[in-house]
């Protein structure tokens, strides 16, 4: 238990390990790094966007299902002379 929580401290970065990774991108993106940060911001919206008008279209095709099932019973009962509207005896 000890060598594996030996070895994932080995490969966690500290926080200088974290500056020198910060200064290294940004020496090497530098005056594009605002740009990039604005297009990841970009594609997180477009992809909640996406994700909420899949929910949106799974709603509406679980809704269709459900009136196409209702139909289907109703109509299975008007085959069978099970309508709710149909009263036995009251003549």
């Amino acid at each position: 238990m000890t060598g594996y929580i030996q070895y994932l401290g080995f490969w966690t970065p500290g926080p200088l390990e974290l500056a020198i990774i910060a200064i290294v991108a940004l020496l090497i993106f530098g005056r594009r790094l605002p740009e990039i940060a604005r297009n990841v911001g970009k594609s997180m919206t477009e992809f909640k966007k996406g994700i909420n008008e899949a929910k949106e279209t799974k709603d509406e095709i679980v809704q269709d299902v459900r009136k196409v099932s209702d139909d289907i019973v109703e109509e299975a009962k008007d085959a069978a002379g099970l309508n709710e509207d149909d009263t036995m005896g009251a003549d």
